[in-house]
């Protein structure tokens, strides 16, 4: 969900923004009522965390792994 915040504002808190668009949450940057930009995360900062997210997810397979199912079986149970 995308907050508006005014275009004075933004730059004074600036830094504090970043650290929230870094987290996950984004900005839409106002001037006078009227919409002027959006503050997101940036392409290669989401793919990074999808590729370090499937990291995690590996090494935890690794640690703990799914014993006993049939995960095709499982598979097809969800497309049906």
């Amino acid at each position: 969900m995308k907050i508006e915040i005014g275009s004075y504002e933004a730059k004074t808190k600036l830094s504090e923004l970043l650290r929230q668009v870094k987290t996950g949450e984004s900005f839409t940057i106002t001037n006078r009522g009227e919409v002027i930009a959006d503050l997101v995360s940036s392409a290669g900062v989401r793919a990074k965390d999808k590729v370090a997210a499937i990291e995690r997810l590996k090494a935890f397979m690794l640690v703990d792994p799914v014993r006993g199912a049939n995960i095709k079986k499982l598979t097809e149970e969800g497309r049906a």
